[in-house]
């Protein structure tokens, strides 16, 4: 069975290169390996100097590691189109103009960006089946929280709009008058049908959220990202989505004993102050801190990347749900 792995954080903590380098440790392990990222800025070419797209590519210089890159504009749009065509067939040609002009509107609003990339991610869960592991390079922290609530909202949500819908078509079928026969339309109904395939699209999302996949944080020793990381952990929580671990990256690296100085007295300080955060995160998560990795000087990618792989110290195996602390 393919498993899911998630890493997520705030914007700018390092998501890219810890979800590569995991990557790296599955495809090390013998599991043939997918990584998705779902991020606009899409740091992945970078890591792995290469270019990549929609579809799935195989990574130059490592057999069984692949990379894809969702576009969530392009998402958008194609999600808009759809509804836009299957709207389209349902009304009338005077209603077609004016719901035109409401689903733009409606691609525009806060929420469009999650529902069109949570149709891309779902389909990507479903096609997953040529991987051992798949593993996605989330959005800043925000968006991926809301997406990753969609599935039990929008079940909710669901629910009551088919409720709603056949207490309609009820009463449309008890207004028959007269010997004809009233018009069963339920079974029929294209909405109504469009509605269910919707409500197994979210509860098959929410099924592999809860039983096949693990979430994985990653945030910097600061405030700012710890405070943030505290948020997500409790939303994600709160979803029955618990976070598996922590990755602190970026850690200060701590100077020779005998460099002297300006730059080793700076650099000594920020390694207490970090140490000092590490252990208040020890001691006020409930989650355990999965790894801790150093600021690399050069950009990472290449044997850097290795290294830092060699670092996160998460164990991998293809027996296990989730990766093992």
């Amino acid at each position: 069975m393919t498993e899911f792995t998630f890493f997520g954080g705030k914007g700018g903590v390092g998501k890219t290169t810890v979800s590569s380098a995991y990557a790296l440790e599955c495809v090390d392990a013998g599991l043939e390996t997918l990584v998705v990222s779902t991020d606009p800025a899409h740091s992945t070419a970078d890591v792995f100097d290469q270019e990549f797209g929609d579809d799935p590519r195989p990574v130059e210089g490592h057999d069984g590691l692949s990379v894809m890159e969702i576009d969530p504009d392009r998402e958008v749009q194609e999600h808009l189109s759809e509804l836009k065509q299957q709207l389209g067939s349902q009304l009338s040609a005077t209603m077609v103009n004016e719901v035109d002009i409401q689903l733009e509107m409606a691609h525009q609003t806060p929420g469009a960006y999650e529902a069109a990339l949570f149709d891309r991610f779902v389909e990507v869960i479903r096609t997953a089946d040529d991987y051992d592991r798949v593993v996605f390079d989330t959005s800043p922290t925000g968006s991926t929280l809301r997406l990753l609530a969609l599935p039990e909202l929008l079940e909710r949500w669901i629910d009551r709009l088919m409720d709603k819908r056949e207490r309609s078509i009820d009463l449309f079928e008890k207004a028959a008058i007269g010997n004809k026969e009233p018009r069963r339309v339920m079974e029929g109904d294209p909405i109504l049908a469009r509605l269910q395939e919707r409500k197994e699209r979210f509860e098959f999302a929410g099924e592999v959220l809860r039983e096949d996949a693990a979430f994985y944080l990653v945030l910097n020793p600061d405030e700012l990202s710890i405070r943030e990381t505290r948020r997500s952990v409790e939303t994600l929580t709160e979803a029955d989505l618990p976070v598996e671990g922590l990755v602190v990256n970026r850690l200060t690296p701590e100077p020779d004993p005998d460099e002297e100085g300006r730059g080793a007295t700076y650099l000594r300080d920020r390694v207490a102050t970090e140490r000092d955060r590490l252990e208040r995160i020890e001691r006020e998560f409930d989650v355990p801190i999965a790894a801790t990795i150093e600021t690399r000087v050069e950009e990472v990618r290449g044997s850097i990347l290795e290294d830092v792989a060699a670092a996160l110290e998460i164990g991998v195996t293809d027996d296990d749900r989730a990766p093992t602390l």
